[in-house]
């Protein structure tokens, strides 16, 4: 599934492709926005960890379905 993350201030969004569940990110985001987590940590499909503060979301994106990819992969 892929997740995209906007950051406040940052012209750019984050993007990744996830092995987690839709519910476990949004469970995930949901737990740190409500509590007094400073950051949030996500890991992609490929290992890389992202680490983004919580107070710096502007809107997490999740899609629960994978697109079927053309061409080659690296």
């Amino acid at each position: 599934m892929d997740v995209r993350i906007g950051i406040q201030n940052s012209p750019r969004e984050l993007g990744f492709e996830s092995s987690q569940s839709p519910e476990e990110v949004k469970a995930q985001v949901a737990a740190a926005l409500a509590g007094d987590a400073k950051s949030l940590e996500f890991v992609d499909s490929k290992g890389t960890v992202f680490l983004v503060p919580a107070a710096a979301l502007a809107y997490v994106e999740i899609s629960g379905v994978e697109a079927r990819r053309v061409g080659f992969v690296a």
